[in-house]
């Protein structure tokens, strides 16, 4: 069975090409012009085993909203995508990661409802080279919202603005890796009412 989504998204601010396989083996070909949003996605598919391409082209002269917020809504579709129907998914996903000083706590459920909680210490560094940290909450909305699942990320300290994002996206690579395995004993959908 072939567990792979392909989105294109076209607006007049962005063009978006993402695939992914999520039974691949952490292959990334990633390219968004945003330095250390490649980074962070490069993180996402090699510690989720996801084989990734995110191809987007954006209005950087702007700024990097536009390119970062449409490149997670079309990950989060693909990702959708990819999972089909949820038949004989694990569905509950959980990791914690250290990244030296910052722990980040992921939970996951592929419920098919789109909820995120989110927290990570205050008074972090504003960016990273050309990176808003306040954009790392709006990747996870953006992703929440096309994925449709439910999304806990916790963040309960950390020093280093690098550290404290990084291990949020190695944590969730994580969680969704373990959430989207084919469960042997699992013959059908894992949810009382039939359909996630």
């Amino acid at each position: 069975m072939s567990r792979v989504g392909r989105v294109e998204r076209t607006t007049k601010e962005t063009s978006v090409v993402v695939e992914i396989d999520l039974d691949g083996t952490g292959k990334v070909d990633v390219s968004t012009g945003v330095g250390f949003y490649d980074h962070m996605l490069d993180q996402l598919g090699r510690h989720g085993l996801f084989d990734l391409t995110v191809k987007t082209e954006g209005d950087l002269h702007i700024d990097s909203h536009h390119t970062i917020e449409d490149s997670s809504l079309a990950l989060g579709a693909a990702f959708r995508q990819a999972l089909g129907d949820k038949r004989g998914i694990v569905r509950f996903g959980q990791a914690s990661v250290p990244l030296d000083e910052s722990l980040a706590q992921v939970t996951v459920d592929l419920s098919g409802r789109p909820y995120l909680v989110h927290s990570e210490p205050e008074n972090m560094a504003p960016m990273i080279g050309s990176y808003d940290t306040t954009m790392t909450r709006h990747i996870l909305e953006s992703f929440v919202a096309q994925a449709q699942i439910a999304l806990h990320v916790h963040v309960p300290y950390g020093r280093n603005a690098h550290h404290i994002v990084e291990c949020q996206f190695k944590a969730l690579a994580r969680a969704l890796r373990h959430a989207g395995e084919i469960d042997p004993r699992q013959t059908g959908i894992p949810s009382t009412k039939g359909a996630l």
